[in-house]
């Protein structure tokens, strides 16, 4: 009777051993994404890099947007939400979601991209 119940209590350990290992990863999984945080409040411009024709940035006005409180986005398209997690801005409600950004520095975004790297696109916050 004694081997009996070590033997089920062995298969329950076996069983849940998967969850307390998903478990595991997802937590640090969040935690290796950063702390929760936000956005400077204002208006950002986005641009691309100029080239031998324009010196300066090529606007992208259809891609500005505004920071307001409480995790919230306008653009010319609509309205949404976003999160932050660390240095990763990602666009979670709204037209614009989907969209993620890198925080290159306080008012100053990089596009991500697919592979997580700074893409071309970047949004600057004038005010």
């Amino acid at each position: 009777m004694q081997a009996q119940r070590e033997c089920a209590m062995g298969r329950r350990m076996i069983r849940s051993l998967p969850f307390a290992t998903l478990m595991a990863a997802s937590a640090s999984a969040a935690f290796a994404q950063g702390p929760i945080d936000t956005v400077e409040r204002g208006l950002y411009v986005c641009e691309l890099p100029g080239d031998d024709a324009h010196l300066a940035g090529i606007p992208q006005p259809d891609r500005d947007f505004t920071i307001q409180t409480s995790s919230r986005y306008s653009s010319p398209q609509g309205n949404g939400t976003y999160l932050r997690r660390g240095k990763q801005v990602e666009m979670t409600s709204g037209p614009r979601r989907g969209e993620a950004y890198l925080v290159i520095h306080p008012g100053f975004l990089r596009e991500r991209q697919a592979d997580g790297t700074a893409g071309r696109l970047r949004c600057v916050r004038r005010g």
